[in-house]
């Protein structure tokens, strides 16, 4: 098949970044040509609330030039305009509750713009995806087609195996430094860490700055900026927790990362993360914003390796499920049946 990808980003260490990448991957080691219009080969404006739009334009644009695709596969609500000007069968996946997070990171009139066009998007694609139980339930209420779930993937058998312990108590964070994935509550623990837990926190994003202060000012935490894939996956292997205080997740490619790697996870018990996470049992999960009950669950498993054990073994056994030979698989044959 030839098969043309859509996407704001397809590189860096964001899921639909990781999402895209890992999906093209699959699909050309299956024999099938393929192409990718992202940020990285197509202008954008590189300001937060510019970024999508100027990619909806440009992308849209871009594929003025572009015919003879079987299956036109764009990712999230940005995307969905440039796929509507190819000729093809069309598949929109959607990584989360766009207006949503509209809503919550701009203001009022850029989100009820943002839900308008969503509603419009949804009805240019031949299929629509949806990588989470929670988006699959709203949007199921505002189409009247099926809408197939399809979760995000990790290649395990790629990942680094080597080990990058820093610290006797070590702790990782791996994200976009952003109010969704509650650098707040990030920022709150980082006060609040006894001196002899270090953490590492991983990734860029608008708040970094807010990060940046508090690492000057102690010496036990160690901000890293955002790092390639081969040297982030050995620091979580290293690590004695990862946590993602997040307000807003589909299903993370760092949570899968972490389980893949053994390391317990400690997550809020929101959108994605609870289809991954069953409380004491693959991690734990804590109420959002609420970095008191996050430093407690930190030190309960720092002072019960068991705790840990028993939770690593559980999540490994649960993420093979989201291997790239597994979901890759559920993409080729929706291609296939919109093709018949």
């Amino acid at each position: 098949m030839k098969i043309l990808l859509i996407s704001p980003t397809q590189t860096g260490i964001g899921g639909i970044a990781q999402h895209v990448s890992g999906l093209a991957n699959f699909l050309k080691k299956n024999g099938h040509k393929i192409e990718i219009i992202s940020s990285e080969n197509t202008f954008t404006i590189p300001i937060r609330g510019l970024k999508n739009p100027s990619f909806m334009i440009s992308s849209f644009l871009k594929t003025k030039f572009k015919k003879n695709y079987d299956i036109v596969h764009a990712h999230n609500i940005p995307s969905a305009l440039a796929m509507k000007n190819i000729t093809g069968k069309k598949i929109l996946t959607i990584h989360g509750i766009f207006s949503k997070q509209i809503n919550e990171l701009h203001r009022k009139t850029t989100a009820t713009l943002s839900q308008k066009y969503e509603r419009n998007a949804l009805y240019w694609a031949d299929a629509i995806t949806v990588v989470s139980k929670e988006t699959l339930s709203y949007y199921d209420t505002i189409k009247d087609f099926e809408i197939y779930q399809i979760p995000n993937a990790i290649d395990i058998e790629s990942l680094p195996k080597n080990k990058e312990k820093k610290y006797e108590k070590q702790l990782i964070f791996a994200g976009r430094l952003s109010k969704e994935k509650g650098v707040e509550v990030l920022a709150e623990i980082c006060k609040k860490l006894p001196d002899d837990i270090n953490i590492i926190i991983l990734g860029s994003g608008p708040d970094a700055d807010k990060i940046k202060t508090i690492a000057n000012s102690k010496k036990n935490i160690h901000y890293l900026g955002y790092l390639p894939k081969e040297k982030t996956i050995p620091l979580i292997r290293g690590s004695d927790i990862l946590i993602q205080p997040s307000l807003n997740e589909g299903i993370s490619s760092t949570l899968l990362e972490s389980m893949a790697c053994k390391t317990p996870i400690i997550t809020t018990n929101i959108g994605g993360n609870n289809e991954l996470i069953v409380h004491n049992k693959t991690g734990i999960l804590i109420d959002p914003g609420d970095s008191s009950e996050l430093l407690k669950e930190i030190m309960r498993i720092l002072n019960d390796p068991n705790l840990g054990d028993k939770i690593t073994r559980s999540a490994y056994d649960k993420v093979q499920k989201y291997d790239w030979s597994n979901v890759g698989q559920l993409y080729l044959d929706l291609y296939e049946k919109l093709l018949k």
